[in-house]
């Protein structure tokens, strides 16, 4: 009984912030605000996995957890890594692709 409760709060919660999260996705001010509030989402999209494999009592999902873990992990890094090379060129107007060990273009 109580268990059934607090999975239930649990639910709403998780409702509540997907919704806030795709708020903040929609009126983001800026990219990496989006690209946060994206792995955000991601993540709660993996406890809303877990939850549901508490209330059913299986394992069958960690699978396909593991991978959203990686892959929020790996989309946030590439696209951050994007972001800080587009922001550079803009700061120092240099090219992205600029390579600075040998002053040249790539």
């Amino acid at each position: 009984m109580i268990v059934t409760v607090i999975l239930g709060i649990g639910v709403v919660l998780l409702g509540v912030a997907a919704v806030l999260t795709l708020i903040r996705m929609s009126k983001g001010p800026s990219t990496l605000d989006r690209v946060v509030a994206a792995d955000v989402m991601i993540a709660i999209v993996i406890a809303a996995l877990a939850t549901e494999a508490v209330m059913h009592r299986h394992a069958t999902t960690l699978p396909v957890i593991l991978v959203l873990a990686l892959l929020g992990f790996a989309g946030s890094l590439s696209i951050a890594r994007f972001v800080s090379d587009r922001d550079k060129a803009v700061k120092w107007n240099v090219p992205p692709d600029f390579d600075q060990k040998q002053g040249e273009r790539k």
